[in-house]
């Protein structure tokens, strides 16, 4: 069984998405990052983390590859970033039903993902986006 049959599917991972966007929404060094209006970035997200757990191939259908990291790429992402993300998304996934070891399973994919995504070594400035990041990763 797949984790995303595990955790429940569709409704596990939408929800997962929108606790961590609560926390991005807030975050004062994250949210510049953002477009304004969120919810493209929320289904993105969601989309492709079912497709990633095991879940219908919907992010592909609509998106084509994930390309995570050239996707990213546009935005200014320091270990301040991804610590910053770290720590949303860590709460997230411990405030969610999935079991430890799904929890478990889970978190260390954000640890590693979220380290490929790095693209700056400095601190960036705030809110450094490109002007058509309407789409948001």
């Amino acid at each position: 069984m797949s984790l995303y049959e595990r955790v429940g599917g569709d409704v596990y991972f939408f929800g997962l998405v929108e606790c961590l966007y609560d926390g991005v929404e807030e975050d004062p060094l994250l949210r510049p990052i953002y477009p304004q209006d969120l919810e493209q970035g929320k289904a993105n997200l969601a989309e492709f983390l079912i497709q990633y757990w095991g879940g219908p191939q919907n992010y592909s259908v609509r998106r084509g590859h994930p390309r995570l990291r050239m996707r990213h790429l546009p935005f200014a992402i320091g270990p301040r970033e991804r610590e910053a993300w770290l720590h949303h998304m860590g709460e997230a996934v411990r405030e969610s039903p999935a079991s430890p070891s799904d929890s478990g399973e889970l978190l260390a994919y954000f640890e590693s993902a979220s380290a490929m995504l790095v693209n700056r070594a400095e601190e960036p400035a705030s809110g450094s986006q490109p002007s058509d990041a309407g789409g948001n990763p």
